[in-house]
């Protein structure tokens, strides 16, 4: 289990200011389950090829099963740098892209994590 952090201390396996990559995807109507097997092939592409990758999550909202928010954790920016950096990133993002309507990435780190 994770502990909350406001001074820097672990919290278990994950650490305070630790990158996390994110999304929020606005799918076109009729290609959710396409657009979530694209994204689970970069994903697991990304969990194998690309080092400091450590997990990656897509959650769908129920009200509007077309939106997405997705959570890449890394080990450090350098990682999350890399690995954009390299073609395949590229071709994996621009592959769930073309399903989309709209797509806001976003950088953040870690502030809190409680029962993770």
């Amino acid at each position: 289990m994770l502990k909350a952090s406001a001074d820097g201390e672990e919290m278990g396996m994950a650490k305070d200011g630790q990158p996390y990559t994110s999304g929020n995807w606005i799918v076109k109507e009729g290609s959710e389950k396409e657009f979530i097997a694209r994204w689970t092939d970069f994903t697991e592409w990304a969990l194998a090829n690309a080092p400091g990758a450590e997990s990656f999550i897509l959650i769908r909202d129920v009200a509007d099963p077309r939106r997405f928010v997705s959570f890449g954790a890394w080990q450090d920016a350098e990682s999350v740098k890399a690995w954009r950096e390299r073609p395949e990133f590229q071709q994996g993002l621009a592959a769930c892209r073309a399903l989309c309507e709209d797509f806001r990435p976003s950088d953040s780190t870690l502030a809190a994590a409680v029962g993770v």
